[in-house]
């Protein structure tokens, strides 16, 4: 299996509280900490540890961030050399985690530069990869000529809009295979016409394919930061390997469920023998094919 992620790479910091502050008031925090992040190097990631040979293509800034981000990668066992190195600082991400939920703000920073060059220096690999995984958290003009290389090579495209940006959502979604958004990106990006499928994550409830409804597996959350991108992984690598959307869906769901469990996005990115254990330990034979 060859993946290829055309993406964000994120330095995270990371805050827990036992809620979200409202207007001009300040909170304490129970606990501070910083991860490897981003959507496209999460994904990446999880595609290494479950087995893929992965890439990474994108930016990160000529700073201690950015070599600490491309030495996590590194040692997950993916490959940065698609990875430009640029003068604007790296990319910056806060998720701020309460016990019910995760919102996250992001500073672009160097991802902002991740553009059709860099699609152009990574189109060989992307086309003789097997699956192509797209987010939302670089510009469209890069995104649409990687998903461009991608059809050239028949490489499968996996396209999470997350963060919507409805111009990019507009550049790739003719181009993609597999669009995964969850219940707030499908309204968003509801009237833009799309050929491809549409997988819907619903949380801790599983994830819907039109009517149908694969369920998740019981999980205690203790970060959900990087859950959506464990999937994306997990679905790319399982449609590399030739599985059914529901199929795939399912090893997808695995993955999620185990990411929750972990404190931070990369960290939280699971093994291919956890997924496995889980799936073996929770069979759902009533499954449509």
């Amino acid at each position: 299996m060859r993946i290829v992620s055309f993406g964000s790479i994120n330095y995270d910091l990371s805050i827990w509280l036992d809620r979200l502050p409202g207007p001009d008031e300040t909170l304490p925090a129970q606990r501070i900490e910083a991860f490897s992040g981003g959507k496209g190097a999460n994904q990446a990631t999880a595609a290494a540890r479950l087995g893929a040979v992965a890439q990474m293509a994108g930016c990160v800034g000529r700073d201690d961030r950015g070599r600490w981000l491309l030495e996590a990668l590194n040692e997950s066992g993916v490959d940065t050399s698609l990875v430009r190195v640029v003068d604007e600082p790296t990319g910056t991400a806060v998720p701020l985690i309460t016990p019910s939920d995760v919102c996250i703000v992001v500073v672009a920073g160097a991802n902002a530069s991740t553009g059709a060059a860099d699609a152009d220096k990574a189109a060989e690999a992307i086309a003789a990869a097997d699956v192509l995984l797209l987010q939302g958290e670089v510009g469209a003009a890069g995104a649409r000529r990687a998903a461009q290389a991608a059809r050239s090579g028949g490489t499968i495209v996996v396209f999470n809009p997350a963060p919507v940006d409805l111009f990019l959502v507009e550049a790739v979604v003719p181009l993609a295979d597999v669009l995964v958004v969850n219940r707030a990106e499908q309204a968003q990006i509801e009237g833009i016409a799309s050929r491809c499928d549409t997988v819907v994550t619903l949380g801790g409830r599983g994830a819907q394919i039109g009517d149908v409804l694969i369920p998740s597996y019981p999980a205690e959350v203790v970060d959900p930061t990087g859950a959506g991108d464990a999937f994306c992984a997990a679905l790319g690598v399982a449609l590399a390997e030739e599985r059914s959307l529901v199929e795939a869906v399912r090893f997808a769901n695995a993955a999620g469920a185990l990411s929750v469990q972990t404190p931070g996005a990369q960290p939280s990115m699971p093994s291919r023998s956890a997924v496995e254990a889980l799936l073996d330990s929770s069979p759902n034979p009533d499954l449509p094919a």
